[in-house]
């Protein structure tokens, strides 16, 4: 890995901090592109009072949210219930250590990247869990309960999504993956079968295990009233909204590097532009998974496990096999 900072530890300390800054910057104005977006398919203004075109009102909303009363209900288990907000928000940026935004432009570029991100993606159900409990609430409660049992099905649909780009690299580590793409070959579009089934297998899966409409039931307002946040006030519940809107643009930039190439694109190896042909892909994905979000309605428990094993798990399975078959059939002649 090449180090843009001197040491490694001071490399990894300044990118750190210059990357879940800047995240944090544009985790509050993609929450305002969204309610615009969404204002837009539903005939609506969206936030336009604070500030130039509303642009404004991720900051009003922030102090906003730093001066509501920060209540703790006289029942609930304080020290869960105060440290599942932190840990939603930390969780979710613990991914970006593995992510290469650029040639070098990575925090820890390591060779099971693929499986950190995982890994890292699978502890969201942690915090959930702990706010649904913590709260001694019956609809918290029910949402934590919901989460993990979503969390456990769609991860393995998950996992066997990823696998294809390792299959067809021949590596975990993510920055290999995006050279094996160099030169518009990205895995979205070839192999055409295993890349692209691959491609709309992760998508539905990050969506069910972000908690994203139409999967999002563990805080069905429907039913739940708020699910896992609804004991919580001020910033706790902001951090909860924070945390998952970062997990989505997260999950956008890893399906970028797996299967559209990463920061490969036209033009000359050169940093500034690597950095900005990864952010136009990013935004094109979280562009897609708003789009979804706003055009479907939420599944009931039943249909969303169905979905996963009866047609999800499946699909990875035979999508993997596919992959195996596909690079065994490159090595032994045959053309990429």
């Amino acid at each position: 890995m090449n180090v843009l900072f001197g040491s490694p530890a001071l490399h990894a300390l300044v990118l750190g901090v210059g990357i879940v800054s800047a995240l944090l910057g544009v985790t509050s104005y993609f929450i305002w592109f969204e309610r615009k977006f969404a204002g837009r398919m539903q005939s609506r203004i969206g936030p336009k009072h604070v500030g130039p075109y509303g642009l404004l009102q991720p900051i009003a909303d922030a102090f906003k949210l730093l001066i509501k009363a920060d209540i703790t209900p006289d029942t609930a288990d304080r020290a869960l219930f105060n440290l599942a907000p932190l840990l939603a928000v930390c969780v979710a940026l613990l991914s970006l250590a593995v992510l290469p935004l650029a040639s070098g432009l990575v925090i820890a570029d390591l060779d099971v990247g693929v499986l950190f991100f995982l890994a890292a993606g699978a502890l969201t159900v942690v915090p959930t869990w702990m706010a649904g409990w913590g709260s001694n609430n019956k609809y918290a409660l029910l949402g934590g309960m919901r989460a993990i049992a979503q969390s456990v099905a769609y991860g393995v649909p998950l996992v066997l999504a990823a696998l294809v780009p390792v299959i067809l690299s021949g590596s975990m580590k993510l920055s290999d993956i995006v050279a094996a793409q160099a030169g518009g070959h990205w895995f979205a579009l070839w192999p055409p079968g295993p890349g692209l089934g691959a491609g709309v297998l992760f998508v539905l899966a990050s969506l069910a295990e972000g908690n994203r409409i139409p999967f999002d039931i563990p805080e069905a307002e429907s039913e739940l009233v708020s699910g896992i946040s609804t004991e919580y006030t001020g910033m706790k519940f902001g951090m909860f909204y924070l945390g998952e809107y970062v997990h989505s643009l997260v999950v956008a930039a890893l399906f970028v590097t797996l299967f559209l190439g990463g920061y490969d694109g036209p033009g000359p190896d050169v940093l500034a532009l690597q950095l900005l042909w990864f952010v136009l892909k990013v935004s094109l994905v979280s562009v897609l998974l708003l789009w979804v979000r706003w055009s479907y309605v939420r599944l009931r428990s039943d249909q969303l496990m169905t979905l996963c094993w009866k047609y999800l798990l499946p699909s990875g399975l035979l999508l993997v096999a596919a992959s195996a078959v596909w690079v065994w059939w490159t090595e032994q002649g045959g053309s990429r």
